[in-house]
C-alpha cells in the first residue's frame, strides 16, 4: 500500500506564484471631483445626513439633484442642511432643466429637474 500525502508548497513558492498571477482587481476607488446626492422618496433628514457625510469627509462642493415630485424634498434637504447643521455652506447655483423619459406603454413624458449645488465655507 503506498499513501500519498499532499506536500505544501513552501513559503518562497506561494510569494512567487502570487507574484505572477495577474491582477484585475482596481486597488483604489476612483474619486469623483464633486459630491452628488441623489433624491427620492425617502425622509429629508437622510438627505441632510448625506450631505453631512459628504462635508465631513471633506468636500466643499455638493450637489443635489431631483426630479419631478421630489424637488420640494431637495429644497427642504437643502434649507434643512443651511439653517441647522452647517451654518457655513452657501447656495451657489441652481440649475434647473427638463428630462424625456419612456415609459413601458412607449410614451414620452417630459419630467422636470433640479440641481442645486452649495459650497463649504
Amino acid at each position: 500500500m503506498i499513501e500519498m500525502t499532499e506536500q505544501k508548497p513552501k513559503r518562497t513558492q506561494r510569494k512567487e506564484k502570487a507574484k505572477r498571477a495577474p491582477r484585475n482587481v482596481q486597488t483604489s476607488t476612483p474619486q469623483f471631483d464633486r459630491s452628488v446626492v441623489f433624491v427620492g422618496n425617502k425622509p429629508v433628514m437622510n438627505y441632510v445626513l448625506a450631505c453631512m457625510t459628504y462635508l465631513n469627509s471633506g468636500s466643499n462642493k455638493i450637489v443635489v439633484k431631483a426630479r419631478g415630485r421630489t424637488i420640494p424634498r431637495a429644497v427642504d434637504t437643502i434649507e434643512v442642511l443651511r439653517r441647522s447643521f452647517a451654518k457655513g455652506v452657501q447656495l451657489e447655483g441652481i440649475n434647473l432643466s427638463t428630462e424625456e423619459v419612456t415609459r413601458e406603454q412607449g410614451q414620452k413624458l417630459r419630467v422636470s429637474a433640479i440641481e442645486i449645488s452649495v459650497t463649504k465655507q
